[in-house]
């Protein structure tokens, strides 16, 4: 006979007699539908899945703890980083970006690097990926990108055609398929690839100074990466590789570490410097403004349920902290929306009340019931401000900085558009043999591609970048450059 402790219940707590059998009329039935047990159990089974993430769908995460190693109180007022030796625990998922649930974690793809810090001032989230620039710069151009990742509504399949025909209209992409292409576009193992903020934000000290800041995360175990042969033998023989390493690394005691560090850019230099500070497809040259150390990241403990802690973890860029803000960074803009309107679609109105969501800070708001409400919805307690009874209140002091606009009210483009200097650097940069497989990788992936018209659009990009670059890739599809108009 069960105990108390153990016996098996409906959702509702009431035990149940029987799990074996429905209730039928006689042995052969029909079943009844009065039996809720039944009804329950097989309603319940249809609605497991919430629906995937239509970006970043195949994930891993972990739990862990960011810790202070250096003064950055001149900078930033944020509580988290307010002391040298302050810990504040975390949780992190890496992701790659197209790929659905099921598919394999050694694609070439970027890895997403989801970062959130449970502060005593509230949740922040920072949302970056594992390289430090973007495809495109403005979010509106974000819904048809990641189409072209996806499948071709009728055949099903992955569509060459589309992916290098955006890309090639799209010039401000080079510098990151330049380096998704590159050996850094399948990392090894998560633990073995850096992490970046990409966006610019902006810190905020005591005394209302702000400066502009870039994150980067730098892996303790040091970057590798994988051939595309290796990529492809992984993925038939064990799909999810890059999620058994890192649970099998932190079960074995084999604790993942990064360095966090920032560049930062005094206020008055985004107007003069020479790549638009707030444009996502550039780097800001760490010669200009050097890396500074901030603190350590640290993964010491598995998730107990991957659905609860992984599946239903949402980020959102939005979530910041007194002291962090965001840019004019138009691709920033559009995220600080997007992501967590996606939470609210995927699992819910009220997915910052999931214990893997919900901040350790006090939560006073007067947002009231909506799907899945999981504590006492207020009570009774006041539900609007103002209000003459006490009730929760702003407070001045953690008001945004502000920040001077201009301009007219329009649809404008970026100012800048230099899109190869980066990515001919990044090209000149690497080693003779990276270069070579670099062309390699990129001359396989357009091979399939239908139209020579978008072949020598895109040759054209890897030629202005670097006259070297953009021959070798025409000499390897069987092009000449001269057929460009």
């Amino acid at each position: 006979m069960s105990t108390e402790k153990n016996k098996l219940t409906t959702s509702f707590g009431a035990p149940v007699g029987d799990n074996q059998n429905s209730m039928t009329a006689g042995s052969r039935g029909p079943t009844l539908i009065q039996d809720v047990h039944l009804l329950e159990k097989l309603a319940h089974f249809n609605r497991e899945r919430v629906p995937e993430r239509v970006v970043h769908a195949k994930g891993a995460g972990a739990h862990g703890y960011f810790q202070v190693t250096h003064d950055v109180t001149s900078y930033t007022k944020a509580d988290f980083l307010s002391e040298v030796g302050k810990r504040t625990p975390m949780f992190i998922r890496f992701s790659t970006v197209a790929g659905e649930l099921g598919s394999a974690d050694t694609v070439r793809d970027p890895r997403g690097f989801a970062v959130k810090f449970y502060t005593e001032e509230g949740n922040y989230d920072l949302v970056g990926n594992n390289t430090p620039v973007f495809f495109i710069r403005d979010a509106i151009k974000f819904p048809d990108f990641i189409h072209t990742q996806k499948r071709h509504p009728q055949t099903h399949l992955k569509n060459p055609n589309a992916v290098w025909d955006f890309w090639s209209l799209s010039p401000e992409s080079l510098h990151q398929v330049t380096i998704l292409m590159s050996d850094r576009g399948i990392p090894a193992t998560f633990r073995h690839m850096h992490g970046f903020g990409s966006h610019t934000f902006k810190w905020v000290n005591d005394a209302g100074q702000a400066v502009w800041i870039k994150y980067h995360f730098k892996t303790e175990q040091g970057v590798q990466n994988i051939s595309n042969e290796v990529a492809a033998k992984i993925a038939g023989d064990n799909p999810d590789y890059h999620t058994e390493d890192l649970f099998n690394a932190i079960a074995d005691g084999d604790f993942p570490a990064w360095k966090l560090y920032v560049q930062i850019m005094p206020e008055e230099d985004a107007n003069t410097y020479r790549f638009d500070p707030f444009d996502v497809t550039k780097v800001w040259s760490q010669k200009d403004y050097p890396l500074i150390e901030v603190g350590r990241m640290v993964l010491d403990r598995n998730p107990e349920n991957y659905f609860a802690e992984v599946e239903q973890a949402t980020f959102s860029p939005g979530s910041f902290v007194p002291g962090i803000e965001a840019s004019p960074d138009k691709m920033l803009q559009g995220r600080l929306f997007a992501y967590s309107d996606a939470h609210r679609y995927r699992v819910g109105a009220n997915h910052s009340q999931l214990p893997i969501n919900r901040p350790v800070a006090p939560v006073n708001n007067h947002q009231r019931d909506g799907q899945m409400r999981a504590d006492g919805n207020g009570g009774a307690s006041i539900y609007y401000e103002p209000n003459s009874y006490g009730g929760p209140t702003e407070s001045p002091e953690n008001k945004p900085a502000p920040f001077e606009v201009s301009g007219n009210a329009d649809s404008a483009p970026f100012d800048h558009h230099d899109h190869y200097t980066q990515a001919g650097d990044l090209y000149r940069l690497i080693s003779e043999e990276e270069r070579a497989r670099l062309i390699e990788t990129i001359v396989g992936a357009m091979k399939p591609v239908e139209k020579d018209e978008i072949k020598l659009r895109q040759i054209g990009h890897f030629f202005k970048a670097d006259p070297d670059f953009g021959q070798r890739i025409a000499e390897g599809l069987g092009l000449s450059i001269s057929q460009q108009s």
